[in-house]
């Protein structure tokens, strides 16, 4: 079984964000695998163990993004692939998915397998796009995969209810929180990942039209939520503090 799998390298999720020049700085940030694809790398490899193949995996970013890749190959993914995005202004997920589908229509692929989000812009786009794209079907927010021939079982989180869909191969799915437990990498596969073979790729050398990786999406600002102000505590009869409430509803937070 040939399986692919997309993934994005992402600040830390314990990182405080600083905006400086109207931009979210990187400097003496930490940056990690996103949580998401940590599902969808750890499933890969389940599946590879089960069903025999390789795990490939997938990412499009600047130098420092083959840190990713060779954390998900101490993992257990078996080669990597990453696409230097340096030259590339603006990407969104349309650009994204773009070069990923141009990457992935030179290989052989039975399932790919991604994050159902990065948790930088939470857009879940990716995935979908990427699916309609290589005109496969997709199905996001699995927390339950099974594959037996051709045939695929998921279970589907929809908001709290579970959705059970059955599909063919090949097909794209991308990973909820649930679906596993991530393994974390050994010493002896953090030894084997640094001899595994990953390829280096510019957006030049891909059969795309520059053209075509125009961001569709153009970010006017971008900025800090607002400092939280200290809350009010009501006093008062149980009546008399209903009434302020709704009085600071209407007149203050204006939400009625």
């Amino acid at each position: 079984m040939n399986i692919l799998v997309c993934l994005k390298q992402t600040f830390d999720t314990e990182e405080r964000i600083a905006i400086e020049d109207g931009q979210i700085s990187e400097e003496g940030v930490e940056f990690v695998v996103n949580p998401y694809d940590e599902y969808a790398v750890e499933e890969a490899i389940r599946l590879r163990d089960e069903h025999g193949g390789e795990v490939t995996v997938i990412t499009i970013g600047p130098e420092r993004a083959e840190q990713a890749i060779r954390t998900a190959m101490a993992m257990g993914a078996d080669k990597g692939i990453i696409v230097d995005d340096e030259d590339l202004e603006a990407p969104d997920e349309n650009s994204i998915a773009k070069i990923l589908a141009s990457v992935i229509n030179d290989l052989e692929y039975d399932i790919i397998l991604g994050g159902y989000m990065a948790v930088d812009d939470g857009s879940a786009q990716v995935g979908p796009r990427l699916a309609e794209l290589l005109d496969i079907p997709h199905i996001a927010t699995i927390t339950k995969l099974t594959v037996d021939g051709d045939t695929v079982e998921v279970e589907k989180d929809v908001e709290g209810d579970i959705e059970y869909i059955q599909s063919k191969l090949p097909l794209l799915v991308t990973a909820q929180q649930g679906l596993n437990e991530p393994r974390y990498p050994s010493l002896p596969g953090i030894m084997k990942a640094k001899k595994k073979p990953l390829e280096r790729m510019d957006i030049e050398d891909l059969d795309i039209d520059e053209d075509e990786l125009e961001g569709r999406t153009e970010t006017l600002e971008t900025y800090l939520p607002p400092a939280k102000e200290a809350g009010k505590i009501l006093e008062g009869d149980l009546d008399v503090q209903a009434k302020e409430l709704v009085q600071l509803l209407r007149s203050e937070a204006k939400v009625i």
